[in-house]
């Protein structure tokens, strides 16, 4: 590595979470796609003491389709702040997450959900999602003012996500809160702690466990029944499988769509014009997608190499640690026109929000679309003069793009 090509900006740490406390360093994104697209970035004391930065939207591309060179199972899917002990053990804690499977053993899992995500599914969910969207909305307006996260965009993925894996209602809440304590363990107000996040995990896990001995003498057509009843390659799912794949489904169906729903709603009052235009005309398809691609709720995702590559002029060596940036790639203007425009009539929008293709792909694109345009759709019928109280307060996370807070007015 002794030519590869180094961060063009000066004392920009991608692995702090104070560099995204502001928001995305989209100036910095971007001087990285022009100047240094693969480079390498130092992390002193970690696995192979530092990892390569991919930026531009091809790129991020091509790691993602192909997982025989770059691997999430060998070193997880997830970068660590940490030293290379603190990634061990952070690694022996979720090695069994799909999100940290390559094939065929991650196929394996995927398809026992697959189905219960797939466009005919989400159809004929809509209409309860329609009723969830009034029902947030309405309380939302009695209220009057409020913080719109909690109020509006973490409700429906929430209400959507449990409806579909059959947590009662009862225990809805509390999900909400877990999940918010295992994110934010980079955020003081939030959890603050990898211990607490570990403990957040383990009453997830123990609300798994009960949800899968309701289930033993009942079951359903709910996901819950389905991964009880599934077999993978290597025989069915032991309890542990079960609790982590339950997990994993809670929080990515939970945070990722309330981020993009806040990011929209702040797009949205940052460019007037266009809920104007989008309260007039309602172009719900492409309105959801801009809104997923501006905000891109997952900032980035690790890989390991399996051999010796080259992409984007640079040599990878087999052994080292791959990060693809899906917040800089939404941003490349290689891969869509005008990226800094927020531009919700946007035809041509191959966006990589959802993962840039391959095994994984986001599995649950189709109710992440449904529910953005029923959200907002919703919103702009019922509380058009929506308007801001306060500026959005960022949540403190190298991994994910959030705002924790957004103070509005519910004004009809």
């Amino acid at each position: 590595m002794t030519t590869a090509a180094k961060c063009p900006v000066d004392h920009l740490n991608l692995v702090d979470p104070d560099t995204f406390v502001e928001g995305l360093p989209l100036a910095a994104f971007a001087t990285m796609r022009d100047e240094a697209p693969v480079f390498w970035h130092d992390q002193p004391g970690s696995w192979g003491g530092g990892f390569w930065v991919v930026t531009r939207a091809e790129d991020v591309r091509e790691v993602s389709r192909t997982p025989e060179v770059f691997s999430s199972y060998a070193r997880g899917a997830l970068l660590t702040m940490g030293d290379e002990a603190d990634e061990e053990l952070a690694l022996a804690m979720t090695r069994e997450l799909m999100l940290n499977m390559d094939p065929p053993a991650h196929g394996a899992y995927r398809n026992i959900v697959q189905r219960a995500f797939n466009p005919r599914t989400i159809r004929n969910l809509e209409t309860r999602l329609q009723e969830f969207a009034d029902e947030i909305v309405d309380r939302a307006i009695a209220k009057g003012e409020g913080d719109f996260v909690e109020d509006i965009a973490a409700e429906l993925p929430l209400l959507a996500i449990c409806e579909l894996v059959g947590v009662p209602a009862e225990d809805r809440r509390r999900v909400f809160e877990l999940s918010n304590t295992m994110v934010g363990f980079d955020d003081p107000e939030l959890g603050g702690s990898p211990d607490a996040a570990q403990v957040a995990m383990a009453e997830m896990f123990g609300m798994a466990d009960g949800l899968a001995r309701a289930k033993e003498g009942c079951p359903g057509e709910d996901i819950i029944s389905k991964l009880l009843a599934a077999e993978t390659g290597s025989g069915a799912l032991t309890p542990d499988q079960f609790a982590i794949f339950f997990v994993l489904l809670m929080v990515a169906g939970n945070e990722t769509t309330r981020n993009a729903i806040t990011h929209g709603m702040q797009a949205f009052f940052e460019h007037p014009d266009q809920w104007e235009l989008f309260k007039a005309e309602r172009p719900l398809d492409t309105a959801a997608e801009e809104i997923i691609r501006w905000a891109s709720p997952i900032i980035q995702f690790q890989r390991c190499a399996l051999s010796d590559y080259e992409l984007g002029g640079q040599q990878i060596s087999s052994g080292d640690r791959v990060v693809i940036y899906y917040s800089a790639a939404n941003r490349d203007e290689r891969g869509v026109e005008r990226p800094d425009t927020f531009d919700i009539r946007r035809v041509e929008n191959e966006h990589v929000a959802f993962g840039g293709g391959g095994p994984h792909f986001c599995l649950g694109a189709n109710l992440a679309r449904a529910e953005v345009r029923i959200i907002f759709d919703t919103i702009a019928r019922k509380m058009p003069g929506i308007r801001p109280l306060a500026d959005p307060r960022i949540l403190r996370s190298n991994f994910v793009h959030g705002i924790k807070e957004l103070r509005v007015s519910y004004d009809v």
